[in-house]
């Protein structure tokens, strides 16, 4: 079975001999690879309509793995039971639409002890939640497919979760060397770590940083357009987005002279 890279990625955050769930498996290609690979002892595959359930099914039949991964149709983890799985995965989704799935569910994440989120957009959402319900952000990956940028959070249940958490998100100095040897520094606080990725923006991986220099022109666009309004509420969120606009080239500036 051929992979894509987001999938592949995915898949090397899941522990050798885990209980897999995964939510939303789109024709349940992870969990296959995943128990083909002797990365999982068994899986469950879960779909909310009966179309991609069905689809699903016939994928898991055609592997000969009906015995090993069982395809359920319901939202979100309402297709698990506390306890069944030791890892639960989520990809192709909206961040929003996550944390949904997660709130909702909160009860049926017992026992597991792995979370392998792969937001779509709204990865502030995701980091968000983890953060306010204990579970420590372990591991960021961003890559790039088909012109798309994605980026791959794992967060791991700890009993220290909340300590390991509030060393992550103390914020972190950027210090970057211009050419004339000059040296400035940045303060990135709590916010703007969660919204870069505590992990990604010390990388400054040149995907995070193309990611980043157009979310500048989408954030120039929408600050214009905003500011055009008399309205106070207009003006207020201009203004929110404008200062979000400053964050995000100050941080680019100090990566991007660091490489200097």
């Amino acid at each position: 079975m051929k992979l894509s890279t987001r999938l592949t990625k995915i898949a090397e955050q899941i522990p050798t001999g885990s209980r897999l769930a995964d939510i939303g498996s789109d024709h349940a290609l992870l969990p296959v690879f995943a128990m083909r690979k002797g990365i999982i002892t068994e899986a469950i595959a879960g779909e909310v309509n009966v179309g991609p359930r069905d689809a699903a099914q016939r994928q898991v039949n055609e592997a000969g793995l009906k015995e090993k991964i069982n395809v359920r149709l319901g939202n979100g983890l309402a297709v698990i039971q506390p306890g069944e799985v030791d890892v639960v995965t989520i990809a192709g989704m909206g961040g929003v639409l996550i944390v949904s799935i997660l709130s909702e569910g909160i009860d049926k994440l017992a026992g597991v002890q792995r979370l392998v989120l792969q937001p779509n957009v709204g990865e502030e959402n995701v980091r968000r939640w983890l953060l306010e319900h204990d579970w420590f952000l372990s591991h960021e990956q961003i890559l790039e497919e088909d012109g798309r940028i994605y980026e791959i959070l794992t967060a791991d249940r700890l009993p220290d979760a909340s300590t390991q958490n509030q060393q992550l998100y103390a914020g972190i100095t950027l210090t970057a060397r211009s050419t004339d040897h000059q040296v400035n520094d940045y303060h990135v606080d709590q916010d703007s770590l969660l919204r870069f990725g505590p992990y990604l923006i010390q990388e400054g991986s040149a995907i995070f940083q193309h990611k980043w220099s157009q979310e500048i022109n989408k954030l120039e666009k929408v600050a214009a357009s905003t500011g055009k309004s008399e309205n106070e509420e207009a003006q207020a969120k201009s203004a929110a987005f404008r200062q979000q606009l400053q964050t995000v080239k100050e941080v680019l500036v100090c990566l991007q002279k660091d490489k200097l």
